[in-house]
């Protein structure tokens, strides 16, 4: 199977990661919590989103509510960009 999480390193240190499905987006999120040494339930524990929300997240469940994913991507420090392809 291909490779779905397409990342590149810029000044070695930031990632662009393109996001092609839910699955790609849960593996972002789930690499920069490791990143930071913490863990589902630390997240949790100060956010008030369950851990199985945050399990869902990163296992690309495609039914995840939309705006408690962007606030995760805020508090692990991701931005959501979006552009137009071609340009």
């Amino acid at each position: 199977m291909a490779e779905r999480l397409k990342s590149t390193t810029t000044q070695g240190r930031y990632k662009l990661t393109k996001i092609l499905d839910s699955k790609t987006l849960g593996k972002a999120i789930k690499e920069r919590r490791k990143a930071l040494n913490y863990t589902q339930s630390y997240i949790a524990g100060f956010t008030g989103f369950s851990t199985s929300f945050i399990s869902d997240v990163e296992n690309g469940k495609p039914t995840v509510e939309l705006e408690k994913t962007i606030r995760l991507l805020q508090i692990l420090g991701l931005d959501l960009n979006i552009t137009v392809r071609g340009e």
